[in-house]
């Protein structure tokens, strides 16, 4: 199976074990590039020559994977991978696309790679016509409802320095310096939001571009992110997302 990959994922140890069951199934297939965003996907589509595949996650470093789509025209057959979003495998069901569901079991991948080998051009054709019933219509939120008592608060995504996760619980950070418990998790989030104004910063925080107020290079190359507000701990970002973070906040 001489097949040319692209992994696009933003965890190093997904990645890994999608490079090693690639390996298992079949030692021809080249692994041509590893994005971990949603902007680095997109320059490395326009730079290179189009992979034969595109393993993809749904949630990236800084947004939803979709977004791509609305920035150029992908040519390319997608196998997408999700951790648990039960209304995106719903709309793949439906749209006959496939998906594998994490952690990735290597008889899964080997009979998509299998199905994919035996489409002719028309079939990928038809299968990426399908791509933009996928992408939501209404766009990105700008406005979110905070649960506060037996109110529901309105706030504006302008007004969000970052959202927190520990223990299960979410929090968003506000520029006012207010604090607020919301129930959703960090995933469902960062599918939501505009990736030219909030990245998955690291596995407890989403944050703001215009709520960055320095970029300290750590010693280890890590990057330490100061925001306009007083956060719960120092916010890291590790040293193969640094470079994709730079090309974020400065684009």
């Amino acid at each position: 199976m001489n097949m040319k990959v692209l992994i696009v994922e933003d965890e190093t140890v997904a990645c890994d074990n999608l490079i090693s069951i690639l390996a298992d199934i079949d030692p021809i297939i080249e692994i041509v590039g590893n994005t971990e965003s949603v902007n680095q996907t997109v320059r490395w589509l326009q730079t290179y020559p189009a992979p034969d595949l595109i393993l993809m996650d749904i949630h990236l470093s800084d947004g939803s994977a979709f977004a791509i789509f609305n920035c150029i025209q992908v040519e390319t057959p997608i196998i997408f991978t999700t951790a648990y979003d039960e209304y995106a495998i719903e709309a793949f069901k439906v749209n006959s696309i496939d998906y594998l569901l994490k952690p990735i079991k290597t008889e899964e991948l080997k009979a998509s790679l299998v199905k994919f080998g035996k489409w002719r051009r028309t079939d990928v054709l038809q299968y990426l016509s399908q791509l933009s019933r996928l992408t939501p219509v209404s766009g990105y939120k700008y406005r979110i409802l905070i649960p506060c008592k037996d109110q529901l608060l309105p706030i504006n995504l302008k007004d969000v320095s970052c959202f927190y996760t520990t223990n299960k619980e979410t929090s968003v950070y506000l520029r006012d310096g207010s604090r607020y418990s919301y129930n959703v998790t960090l995933e469902q989030i960062a599918a939501s939001l505009d990736p030219s104004c909030f990245i998955r910063a690291n596995k407890q925080f989403i944050i703001a571009r215009d709520s960055v107020k320095k970029i300290t290079v750590w010693f280890d190359n890590r990057l330490l992110i100061s925001l306009d507000v007083e956060t719960p701990e120092r916010i890291y970002i590790s040293k193969n997302k640094a470079s994709p973070f730079k090309a974020w906040f400065t684009s």
